[in-house]
Formats: structure tokens, C-alpha cells, sequence
């Protein structure tokens, strides 16, 4: 069976290839708006299943990865932030705070139909940051593309205190602890 990801992420791709297993990507056409009254668990969830069905009629016989990531605190959510000033400005309400990010994966098997989902928290807590070093961070690391500005895998790392979690590959984009266990439970070898 082909492994496919959902994906264009250039992180998650990154992140799959650790697994040394051949694979494709593909883009799926998804709207990521969060429904009426939705928790951002459920957002996360909910389009991690919508990305993987999104490609899945284009792969009769493959497992196809979605994946989402959601970061809030309390009902405040962060999205990617698409501009330097936004990006500022959500790490400002972050700072000295915790900020929950909450990756979803869904593997769908489209030969079975099988869908595995699963959704990762990870709690973050940022440091106390002064306006001085977000601007600093924002301009050199241009955090534009990823939910709540902050990417832990480069420069990103130096604005927190804390990350606990169960899969430090989650707060990237794509929980490999997760994904292998449901690649494994659909007859896969890992390693």
C-alpha cells in the first residue's frame, strides 16, 4: 500500500521522513474554519479526518495521514498568523502564560476504510518575553506559516520554559509516537 500525507507542510514532511518509509504527499483541499461553538480539540480532530478523506478517492489502496494542529488558551485560539505584526501580537498574549497545542492525526486506510484518530496535547509555557525579543525572534525566524508564532524545532525554543508532553514531534505538526503506533496496528514493520 502507498503511504500518503495530506499534506504540504513542509514540517510534516520533514517529520515523516525520519520514518524511512517511502511516501507521497498531497494537498487537500479543506476548509479549516472552525464550526459554531466548536472546542479546539474538536477543530484539531475534526479536520485531521477531513484531510485524510480529502485526498483519500485520489488513493483507492493507501494509508492516508491528515494531520492539524489548534493552539488556545482557554477559549482564545491562535491560528497561523500570516503577518509579522500578528505574530507579534499573539506572542505578546502568550507571554508568562501556557498555551495548549493540540495535534490531531487521523490514518485512513482506503482500501479497509479503517480510520485511526488521535489527538496529542502539549502544553507550552512561554517565558516571560519582552516586546524586545519577540520582535527579535519574529524577524529572524518569520514564525508566519504555524499556529500561535512559535516554532519549538529552530530559534522558537528560546521563547519557552517548559514543553511537557508525550511526543515532542506533536508540537511540530505530526505526533510520531502516534503515527507509528497506527501505522504498526495496519501491519506495517518499525522499524
Amino acid at each position: 500500500m502507498t503511504l500518503v500525507l495530506a499534506s504540504t507542510s513542509a514540517y510534516r514532511r520533514t517529520l515523516l521522513e525520519r520514518l524511512h518509509i517511502p511516501f507521497e504527499t498531497d494537498r487537500p483541499e479543506t476548509d479549516e474554519t472552525p464550526l459554531e461553538g466548536e472546542a479546539p480539540p474538536a477543530t484539531a480532530e475534526r479536520l485531521a479526518v477531513a484531510k485524510a478523506r480529502a485526498v483519500a478517492a485520489r488513493w483507492p489502496d493507501a494509508l492516508v495521514i491528515g494531520s492539524d494542529q489548534v493552539a488556545y488558551m482557554g477559549d482564545e485560539v491562535f491560528g497561523k498568523p500570516g503577518t509579522e505584526a500578528r505574530a507579534i501580537a499573539q506572542l505578546q498574549r502568550m507571554r508568562g502564560r501556557i498555551v495548549t497545542f493540540h495535534t490531531a492525526l487521523a490514518l485512513l486506510n482506503t482500501r479497509t476504510g479503517t480510520l485511526q484518530v488521535e489527538g496529542v496535547p502539549t502544553q507550552v509555557r512561554f517565558r516571560d518575553l519582552s516586546d524586545a525579543e519577540i520582535e527579535r525572534y519574529v524577524a529572524r525566524e518569520r514564525p508566519l506559516d504555524c499556529a500561535g508564532s512559535a516554532k519549538s524545532e529552530g530559534l522558537g525554543i528560546t521563547l519557552l520554559d517548559a514543553m511537557p508532553g508525550d511526543d515532542p514531534t506533536a508540537l511540530i505538526g505530526l505526533p510520531l509516537i502516534a503515527l507509528s503506533r497506527m501505522l504498526r496496528a495496519e501491519g506495517l514493520q518499525l522499524p
